[in-house]
């Protein structure tokens, strides 16, 4: 990367901080008109969260200097909103906690900081909440929070775009499929669509914070026999399960409708979701090599009795 490129970069990124923290009031002396700096309001939280904790605790966790922290502490203390008891471990730490006094002025602070941002939430576009939403998680997730658990949920308006885009584009990516791959999973999605079977038929969104991270599909093939599709676990939530998730919620609703067979294709060079698939109970009871997606490539058929 140039020098140039890597300065304007870094200025975008300071633009952003300058503005959240005018968006959210953070740079006024008081954190949302109450007596509190957002430091102050971050340990109040801490302490209403978790319980009694040790004031070093608390410095470590926000990464607060320890003067400045002893003397958040010695104010709360003179304004009775905590509890100071030494560790019996170390006479030099205090274990701190809210008083009742304590419990009160945080629950203001908390309902004037939900009634805040659901005002800010209120003046968005239509659509606006779910992509601000899905943009925090992708800043958190990039910077290294560590990764919220997915939903599973149902599709949604828009969602079927998501699953033939993130196919095409994954796939494209990671093994070289050409178009054709992404036309295959637009004439699944849209069958799906305009065929759906309430009773028999299922499709899975895997869901972080408003943003889709996954998608599987279980659809009838004949009465006795369910055919599971398009399972994908976007990089954003890979590391936690999910593909197993997803496939265990196909074979429950599978035998939940009355199917004896669950089976379904695959190629072997996707060896993870091959090995989800066998840690299912999934037998490989075919295999045909053939040219597609722009590749040569193996074809499986796969089969779960139930």
């Amino acid at each position: 990367m140039s020098q140039p490129d890597s300065d304007a970069h870094v200025s975008a990124v300071r633009a952003f901080n300058r503005f959240y923290t005018r968006k959210l009031g953070v740079l006024d002396q008081q954190l949302l008109k109450s007596p509190f700096s957002l430091s102050e309001a971050r340990v109040l939280y801490e302490l209403a969260q978790r319980g009694n904790l040790a004031a070093k605790e608390i410095g470590i966790e926000l990464g607060l200097d320890p003067g400045y922290l002893s003397r958040i502490v010695q104010k709360f203390d003179e304004d009775e909103l905590i509890t100071r008891k030494p560790l019996p471990s170390d006479r030099r730490q205090y274990q701190l906690g809210l008083t009742a006094k304590g419990r009160q002025a945080f629950a203001r602070l908390e309902r004037s900081s939900h009634d805040d941002v659901s005002a800010m939430l209120a003046a968005l576009p239509p659509g606006g909440v779910a992509h601000l939403i899905a943009a925090m998680g992708a800043i958190e997730r990039l910077l290294g929070a560590p990764p919220r658990p997915a939903i599973l949920r149902d599709p949604r308006p828009g969602d079927m775009g998501w699953v033939v885009q993130s196919h095409g584009e994954l796939y494209a990516r990671e093994y070289g499929f050409d178009s054709s791959f992404e036309a295959l999973v637009a004439e699944i999605a849209a069958k799906f669509l305009s065929s759906f079977d309430a009773s028999r038929e299922r499709c899975w969104i895997a869901d972080i914070d408003g943003a889709q991270v996954g998608s599987v599909f279980l659809v009838r093939q004949t009465d006795d026999v369910a055919k599971l599709r398009l399972l994908l676990v976007d990089p954003a939530g890979r590391g936690q399960g999910l593909g197993r998730r997803l496939v265990g919620e196909c074979v429950s609703f599978a035998r939940a409708c009355g199917y004896r067979k669950i089976t379904l294709w695959t190629q072997s060079i996707l060896l993870n979701a091959r090995k989800i698939y066998r840690d299912a109970g999934f037998v490989l009871v075919a295999t045909e090599p053939h040219r597609g997606f722009g590749q040569s490539l193996t074809g499986e058929t796969w089969e779960l009795e139930l």
